[in-house]
């Protein structure tokens, strides 16, 4: 192999390279028509819109949302005393089956103290392996159970392992759920290492990014006030999928992507 490549051979390896990184991100959505960034929904947000008082406005500040899937877990009470500590506010995309109704005081402190609760299906089933009435039931056997719980009815859902459809997303209109996706994983279900957790989500982060952690895990939640404490370094502003996305509203069975 030569140790010097032209230029215009350099330019067609990034593009391969680059169309192998793009293949590999759009591999959980499949059939799937248009991917919505937080930035370009702020951008097509009426020019009068404004940010609720109080919240952060993400088209002048540096944001980046943080999420968690899969919970709650016995670990996630610890995890909200971070959140308190820090005065911050996650995005929470909760399981039904051995979760929501194992641990239901979790979900009201949760929403009691800020957060964002969300659905991630009742038994973490991949949308698009099963009809539609398994779908529909999969959603709406969390949906009952928060609301009950919190008083919310979730606006927000994230398909397990980020794959979606058409007619999933058709599903979701339906629903009145939007589908959120992420842009930076610390892949901690594969370690306990929070170490390598923190230096994976630090690598990955950038502005108008979407964080996903799981607070189910061992190394995960040690983790957090590391990631917190050197986001705030870099200039970041924690905040949930609602107000990054604000002033827009987030639509129902649309699918967000940073």
């Amino acid at each position: 192999m030569p140790h010097h490549l032209s230029t215009s051979r350099l330019k067609s390896l990034a593009g391969l390279l680059t169309a192998a990184f793009l293949a590999t991100a759009l591999a959980g959505c499949s059939s799937l028509h248009g991917v919505t960034s937080p930035r370009s929904a702020r951008e097509d947000a009426p020019k009068d819109a404004k940010v609720a008082a109080g919240e952060v406005d993400c088209r002048k500040a540096k944001c980046v949302a943080l999420t968690f899937d899969g919970g709650p877990s016995a670990p996630t009470p610890k995890l909200l005393d971070i959140l308190k500590k820090e005065k911050l506010h996650a995005t929470f995309f909760l399981q039904g089956k051995g979760h929501i109704d194992t641990y239901p005081d979790t979900v009201r402190r949760m929403a009691a103290e800020g957060n964002e609760v969300a659905n991630h299906t009742w038994t973490h089933a991949v949308l698009t392996d099963i009809k539609a009435d398994q779908v529909r039931q999969e959603l709406g056997k969390v949906q009952d159970p928060i609301e009950k719980l919190t008083g919310k009815k979730p606006t927000l859902m994230r398909p397990p392992q980020g794959r979606t459809s058409d007619d999933v997303s058709k599903i979701m209109r339906e629903m009145g759920l939007a589908q959120i996706l992420w842009s930076t994983t610390a892949k901690d279900f594969e370690t306990n290492d929070s170490a390598l957790i923190t230096k994976r989500t630090l690598d990955q982060t950038k502005r108008d990014g979407i964080i996903l952690l799981h607070d189910r895990y061992k190394g995960t939640i040690p983790a957090v006030p590391g990631i917190i404490a050197e986001l705030r370094k870099r200039g970041y502003t924690i905040v949930t999928v609602s107000e990054l996305i604000a002033p827009a509203k987030l639509e129902p069975g649309k699918v967000y992507r940073p």
